[in-house]
């Protein structure tokens, strides 16, 4: 069942002893770990569902390896992200590995790519945009919570409607990142 939950504060600092657990399996083929989706943007409803994009130079058994030691596996059905209509068509640019924990433990979703990649650029550029025009995250909240309230149950209908608007999300902020000469600044973690 797909349930909005009104922000928490306490999302940060969940996804700060997640970071620090996956920096710690992982090391230095780690670049970046970041907190992304929507429970990174104050104020923004959401999923009780932490996500975290791992950056790394390439996606390697050994990064596999150390994630499954660390309790997460990797779902092999989804290895690509949506691809904007806009957005570059070489899938090799939408290329991801996602990974969830065992059951008992915290929702997550660690999301592994390419470092300079589309997908790599993507969430981070919606999380920063979102964070600096609230209007466009309450509108966001809005879409998403109206979409829970009347699809609760398909996962599907969620994402047909949920990608496009954040396609729209994302042409603002592309705008926003040209006029302020955004770049990702340091590491969530």
């Amino acid at each position: 069942m797909i349930t909005i939950e009104p922000y928490r504060t306490k999302w940060p600092d969940e996804f700060q002893a997640l970071g620090r657990e996956l920096r710690r399996a992982l090391g230095d083929r780690a670049l970046r770990i970041d907190h992304i989706g929507s429970t990174a943007v104050p104020g923004l409803a959401a999923k009780d569902l932490i996500d975290i994009q791992i950056t790394v130079s390439e996606l390697e058994v050994e990064i596999e390896q150390a994630l499954n030691r660390a309790g997460y596996q990797r779902l092999i059905q989804f290895n690509q992200d949506h691809i904007p209509p806009d957005g570059d068509p070489d899938p090799f640019e939408w290329t991801k590995w996602l990974f969830k924990p065992p059951a008992p433990q915290r929702p997550v979703n660690v999301h592994v790519r390419l470092a300079g990649r589309a997908n790599q650029r993507y969430p981070l550029l919606f999380r920063d945009y979102l964070r600096s025009h609230s209007t466009a995250a309450r509108a966001y909240g809005q879409v998403k919570s109206a979409l829970a309230m009347y699809h609760p149950n398909d996962m599907d209908a969620y994402y047909d409607v949920k990608d496009p608007v954040c396609d729209i999300i994302i042409s603002g902020a592309e705008e926003w990142a040209t006029a302020t000469n955004w770049a990702p600044g340091p590491t969530d973690r």
